[in-house]
């Protein structure tokens, strides 16, 4: 049988470049991915430090957390107790102060591969691990089944039980979020894994790898004999570091194979659309590398490397055998790919099979680029990254990145070891991204830090307290907006209106508007890539960063900056949605009209008529899709001051209605119309 149809073989390394090149385009170069990665590296280890012992830990895992950003993916978080492990054996019980730290027993003896009972040995101040405990052989284990209703829906509401985590939509994106335990040691029945790692990865990482554990997530295996009980190893975390050791053709391979994935083996018929899943993929691109199948990955040999990739699926599903990269004995076909599911899937993809790498042509986000080549031979093609991508793709990147950290809200005791770990890390060996990430980071804590020591002293009464934390509120958010973006200089006038110092606001308000003003500037991905590169290009990110970028005002739920806005974080807090995101323009009109108020009301109202016509008119350009829900109530809100009542009863049911209701602020927005009504 042909492995390749004959007009493609001929020029199949012309191809695999034309194909490197479109994933490239949609998946991301090695530099962009490595500003993803490391933003989170860096936001996991911040996290992790300055959390205190009885909280809860969060991660990013899943397809997000290694890299990709393609369209209609979810992203998928993990959440544990910090003052909660998982030992293997009782002997490992001597590594803990059992006084704060509640000690788990993975108990496999009864389970499938890959799954374990988990027995609690210490009494535990967790609410819901104490719900979730049942009692079997007078042993205490702690229940899959209960502890996945009782987390559900604990980070957002009203989410549906998917396998082990709670899944929903926020905006346009779809989230999965999986409550589990951590354990710092890794299982005796994944060691067969370290024996294999001759080759890939190196021992480095592999190290690393087993230095870090694993998780158990809620979910038993449906034909164990305890399958409400039982929990599933996870291996998230090694993986992310499997997927980070892969150099970027391999990447691109594993993005090439979730693509062929959703659009071409997934859209063959409703029988099989849902056998095959994403975690398959990166499954088989793990096996394919790790046994050697191919001398060389690079670009030359994208397509070659793909095809030994299907060809191992094709074979599993023949087989009807999976096996799990860490525990080959866990065969993860066996509750799905049986029967006559998996012979009508196997002669789905066999049909794919004979056709050689013909069938990508059915994959509409490359096939243009494959016959593009076919048609001209002797194209040239550029596999060299640091031409694909320019120097502002990369910056649009790294603010598009930096643009999602939020320093963690933290008690006034807490805030001495943030800013310990912040100079620990700045001592320590960092990219040029991370630099940026910590900037960005400090920004946030001084921000959040100089309004929760106002809100503090305010309700101290005692003067002297108030003077000396208005001091350094002030001192914060200059310092802040020193080494932060265009935008940050608005939390300064945010504090001046807060603290009714209206002129001195409004001067910075007029500031922030010049620097706003340039053509050159970057804001939300969108840029003048020329004029941007003749006025900041070359300079240091610092430089550009002062002087040319802007970003979306984040309002952290649980600190009060406007008074104004207090019920919309209200209601968002109650919908478990910790920020208000605001267009940094509508932020700026909203201020100006709120200080003009008590100055000139003439003033007042241009100010809003801009805000009107911002709301009105604009086209994605300044006010994003996800940030329409926030911009009509804020519109509505300076409408309902001046008393057009009429104007705000349409601002408020825009900001009902619109599309994507990212901010969770139905309840305030129904408040306002109610009180709009009875007025």
């Amino acid at each position: 049988m042909e492995s390749f149809p004959t007009r493609i073989c001929g020029g199949m390394h012309h191809i695999s470049e034309a194909v490197f090149v479109r994933m490239c385009e949609i998946v991301g170069t090695s530099q962009q991915v490595a500003i993803r990665r490391e933003t989170e590296d860096l936001m996991e280890m911040v996290g992790r430090r300055v959390k205190s012992y009885d909280s809860t830990i969060m991660m990013l895992s899943g397809s997000h957390r290694e890299g990709f950003r393609l369209e209609g993916s979810d992203i998928d978080f993990m959440f544990w107790p910090k003052n909660h492990r998982v030992i293997m054996d009782m002997s490992q019980s001597v590594y803990y102060n059992t006084a704060n730290t509640a000690l788990i027993l993975s108990d496999s003896s009864e389970s499938p591969p890959g799954f374990t009972l988990l027995q609690l040995l210490t009494p535990t101040t967790n609410s819901d691990v104490q719900s979730a405990c049942v009692r079997m052989n007078d042993r205490v284990y702690i229940s899959s089944s209960i502890w996945r209703q009782l987390t559900c829906s604990i980070v957002f509401q009203n989410s549906t039980a998917h396998g082990p985590c709670g899944s929903g939509v926020r905006g346009r994106l779809e989230y999965d979020t999986a409550w589990c335990f951590e354990c710092d040691f890794w299982p005796l029945f994944a060691s067969s894994w370290l024996d294999r790692c001759h080759l890939w990865p190196d021992s480095e990482v592999v190290h690393d790898i087993v230095r870090n554990g694993c998780h158990f997530v809620a979910i038993g295996h449906p034909l164990g004999p305890h399958e409400h009980e039982e929990w599933r190893l996870s291996f998230s975390q090694a993986e992310y570091k499997l997927v980070s050791s892969m150099n970027h053709c391999q990447f691109l391979i594993y993005g090439l194979l979730k693509l062929f994935l959703k659009e071409v083996m997934n859209q063959q018929s409703e029988e099989t659309n849902k056998l095959l899943c994403s975690y398959h993929m990166k499954t088989t691109i793990f096996w394919a590398i790790q046994q050697n199948t191919l001398p060389h990955w690079c670009p030359q040999n994208l397509l070659a490397g793909f095809w030994v990739c299907f060809k191992l699926l094709l074979k599993w599903v023949y087989e009807g055998v999976c096996p799990n990269f860490f525990i080959p004995q866990n065969n993860m076909f066996l509750t799905k790919v049986h029967g006559s599911a998996q012979n009508r899937l196997f002669l789905q993809l066999h049909e794919l099979y004979k056709k050689g790498l013909a069938c990508l042509l059915q994959s509409s986000s490359i096939r243009s680029y494959i016959i593009n080549v076919l048609y001209n031979p002797r194209l040239s093609i550029c596999t060299d990254e640091s031409k694909m991508r320019s120097e502002v793709d990369c910056d649009v990147e790294l603010v598009n990145e930096s643009s999602k950290v939020v320093f963690p809200t933290l008690e006034l005791f807490g805030l001495t070891k943030a800013i310990l770990t912040i100079e620990h890390l700045l001592e320590s060996p960092l990219t040029q991204y991370q630099v940026t990430i910590i900037q960005k980071l400090t920004a946030s804590f001084f921000q959040n830090t100089a309004f929760e020591f106002h809100n503090m002293y305010t309700y101290t009464g005692c003067n002297k307290q108030m003077y000396i934390a208005d001091k350094m509120s002030c001192h914060m958010l200059k310092l802040a907006a020193k080494f932060g973006c265009i935008s940050d200089m608005l939390y300064i006038a945010m504090y001046y209106y807060k603290t009714l110092r209206y002129r001195e606001a409004l001067s910075v308000i007029k500031m922030t508007k010049v620097k706003l003003a340039p053509p050159y500037l970057m804001y939300r991905g969108h840029v003048d890539r020329e004029r941007y590169t003749e006025a900041v290009g070359g300079q240091s990110w610092s430089t550009r960063i002062r002087q040319a970028v802007a970003v979306e005002i984040t309002l952290d739920n649980r600190i009060s900056y406007i008074s104004e806005l207090i019920p919309e974080q209200q209601s968002a807090l109650q919908n478990k949605f910790p920020s208000l995101c605001i267009p940094v323009f509508v932020m700026l009109h909203f201020l100006e009209f709120l200080c003009y108020r008590h100055i000139d009301t003439t003033l007042s109202q241009a100010a809003l008529d801009e805000l009107q016509v911002l709301v009105h008119h604009d086209q994605g350009l300044y006010v994003r899709d996800l940030g329409r829900d926030i911009s009509w109530e804020i519109l509505g809100i300076c409408q309902q001051i001046t008393g057009n009542l009429q104007a705000a009863l349409y601002s408020y049911q825009q900001s009902l209605i619109t599309q994507y209701s990212l901010h969770m602020i139905h309840a305030a927005t129904h408040r306002r119309i109610q009180d709009v009504i009875s007025h």
